[in-house]
């Protein structure tokens, strides 16, 4: 395909942001409706994508390559691949609910009407247009993240995306804080700079692992790359050979920052902050959209570039995914708070989705691609519905509401559809990939599987905690029985989502069909086949 479609698409809500930023400051109207027509765009381009998509073509697709840095081998190489496709739709999917959801989280704090910046009444304004276009800076960022071949171009994206993500979460806060505003603008600050502190210190180690991959080859190949299939095919080859010791360390470099985006435990303390302080639009884009790159990037570079090592750190690896399973779930069951509930059960899946990667099984592989799409779509949909509950009580806390379904039973009924398909009930899309990561593990981690399991019981016990103490019981708070229902933006927003999440979860096949190709090339990096069944011996009779 000669139209650059890659690129455009990642680049159509760059120049969206731009535009959005630029609207005058008393068009807020304006801004909104060009972030969301924007969005829209790239959903269309998107689509297209996705169409043009062959499953049983090249491994890499679409691929666009020109020099960059050539002294320093940097091109600007991008393609996509099965799994990298269904991620860059889950994206362009999402960013127009997440526009929507938050069409008025940026709006004058007293609501009145006027330019944004200070008016010399005292009265505090939020920048709209700044907050639509980081949305599209973000979503830019993470397409060409997941489309990208070359290790260089990825890092680049890989750590910008911080910068727009720190402003969404510490100058567009959530303000529904039980301690007053000021102690909420200090928690939101400090959330802010944990979450840039912990991937910036990631992405460090990260940069010496790139240039160290970059050293390596340059010293076996005639020119030092780093472009993804160039590597791939010299290791295929032979003609590129790396130490077990300096692989092993490469893979660290690359993982650690990885497993800080996930986040894996331990290093997964910056989410719960950084999710309780946003608003519920921007904790959609950091869970749903923005840590599916460090998944993702396991499977595309940590497998891909360092498969030996990679075989070398699963023991380990399982049992982090194992803790996090387990310590996410156990901790959502404790939660007063129903944002932070939402981040430690994001916690866990996560830890389900590195479970499924490292099991080094197809079943496995493609439930952990299937899971980052189908957990963005869940978590959007809880996470959005908590959202609108939020803005009309005032408060994230659990104990603040009780008897929701008598005064608002779309709400109600949403809410419940969002958790039951975050505890991968069956008919649900989250199911289907939950299953395959336990069936993948299962095979080849027996162990592993069984404690993996309990993640699904602890899933019930605070999903069903969380809508019994929200939504059911008397309405005994003034606040509650005067608190509408679903408005049509809001139910706009939620009812695709959850016919998604009906519809893939009954017939799963249209993404199946295009994941299984790109984890059977992953699986082929590794040098890894699935486990034959051990078959009980059969007696002859006579």
């Amino acid at each position: 395909m000669s139209f650059p479609l890659v690129t455009a698409t990642a680049v159509l809500p760059a120049v969206g942001a731009v535009a959005t930023a630029a609207v005058p400051a008393a068009r807020r109207t304006a801004a909104k409706w060009l972030a969301l027509a924007v969005s829209l765009g790239t959903l269309v381009l998107a689509g297209w994508v996705l169409a043009a998509f062959e499953p049983g073509g090249e491994r890499y697709q679409l691929t666009e390559s020109y020099a960059w840095i050539a002294d320093f081998g940097v091109r600007y190489e991008v393609g996509v691949d099965g799994i990298a496709a269904a991620l860059i739709a889950l994206t362009a999917l999402l960013i127009p609910f997440i526009i929507a959801a938050g069409w008025h989280d940026a709006e004058p704090e007293d609501g009145a009407d006027g330019a944004d910046g200070a008016d010399g009444t005292g009265r505090r304004w939020r920048p709209t247009q700044g907050f639509f276009a980081l949305i599209l800076m973000v979503e830019a960022m993470v397409i060409i993240s997941f489309a990208a071949t070359d290790v260089f171009v990825f890092y680049i994206f890989f750590e910008a995306m911080l910068i727009p993500m720190y402003f969404l979460i510490g100058g567009f806060g959530d303000r529904a804080h039980a301690a007053g505003e000021a102690e909420g603008a200090k928690q939101r600050s400090y959330a802010a700079v944990k979450f840039l502190l912990y991937n910036l210190a990631g992405g460090l180690i990260m940069l010496a692992a790139v240039i160290g991959l970059y050293v390596v080859t340059a010293d076996q190949l005639p020119a030092g790359t780093f472009s993804l299939q160039q590597i791939a095919e010299a290791r295929a080859s032979g003609e590129l050979e790396m130490a077990t010791n300096t692989e092993r360390l490469l893979f660290l470099g690359f993982f650690l920052a990885f497993a800080v985006k996930a986040p894996l435990w331990p290093l997964h303390t910056w989410l719960p902050n950084a999710m309780g302080e946003s608003t519920a639009p921007v904790a959609v884009l950091i869970t749903a959209v923005v840590d599916k790159v460090g998944t993702f990037a396991m499977l595309r570079f940590c497998l891909g570039l360092f498969p030996e090592a990679s075989a070398w750190a699963t023991p380990v690896v399982i049992v982090l995914a194992l803790v996090s399973i387990v310590y996410g779930a156990l901790l959502a069951v404790g939660q007063r708070d129903i944002k932070r509930l939402v981040a430690y059960a994001s916690i866990s899946h996560f830890g389900f989705i590195i479970l499924g990667i490292f099991a080094m099984t197809s079943q496995g592989q493609s439930g952990a691609t299937l899971y980052m799409v189908f957990h963005g779509i869940s978590t959007a949909a809880l996470m959005l519905v908590a959202g609108f509950l939020i803005s009309r009580r005032g408060s994230r806390l659990i104990a603040d509401y009780g008897g929701v379904q008598k005064v608002a039973p779309v709400l109600a009924g949403t809410f419940l559809i969002g958790g039951l398909a975050t505890l991968s009930l069956p008919g649900l899309a989250p199911f289907v990939s939950e299953f395959l990561v336990l069936v993948g593990t299962f095979s080849r981690y027996p162990a592993a599987g069984i404690v993996a399991t309990a993640g699904i019981v602890l899933a019930a016990i605070y999903v069903l905690l969380l809508y019994q103490r929200t939504m059911t019981g008397p309405v005994d708070k003034p606040e509650i029985a005067k608190m509408p229902d679903l408005r049509p933006r809001e139910l706009a927003v939620v009812a695709p989502l959850i016919a998604l999440l009906i519809f893939l979860g009954v017939f799963p096949k249209p993404l199946t069909d295009i994941v299984n190709p790109a984890v059977e090339h992953t699986l082929s990096d590794v040098r890894e086949t699935d486990p034959e069944p051990e078959l009980p011996a059969v007696e002859a009779t006579e």
